[in-house]
């Protein structure tokens, strides 16, 4: 089965500044080592909200306005796919991420599509 794990900061990205140089290595091998797991497809870094577009098409025509589209405290930070035996599988994986032991959350979606 394939899950799309939703990394959301919420307050990661603060409390991990926090953190001293060590462990702050200590997270980004975290990562390192998700991302070169079996199994993991991992998705280029997403950019800073604030530098997002949002489009709204009204009437046919598509509106923009900068920034995200919700200004919210859990502000997607990344994403990545895995394939896994089952639901109990992505928890082990999800609990592993930096951000859901530093304020934020990974949100676990079956893929609809098995591609």
């Amino acid at each position: 089965m394939k899950y799309i794990m939703v990394i959301y900061q919420g307050d990661a990205q603060e409390r991990q500044a926090a953190l001293s140089e060590e462990e702050q290595k200590q997270v980004y091998a975290d990562y390192q080592g998700i991302n070169e797991m079996p199994g993991v497809t991992s998705v280029p870094p997403l950019g800073q909200p604030e530098n997002a577009t949002t489009v709204r098409v009204e009437g046919g025509k598509a509106l923009t306005t900068d920034g995200p589209f919700v200004g919210m405290k859990e502000a997607v930070g990344g994403l990545f796919i895995l394939e896994a035996d089952d639901l109990d599988a992505a928890i082990e994986v999800a609990a592993r991420v930096p951000a859901a032991r530093y304020g934020g959350a990974v949100e676990i979606r079956p893929s609809e599509v098995n591609w």
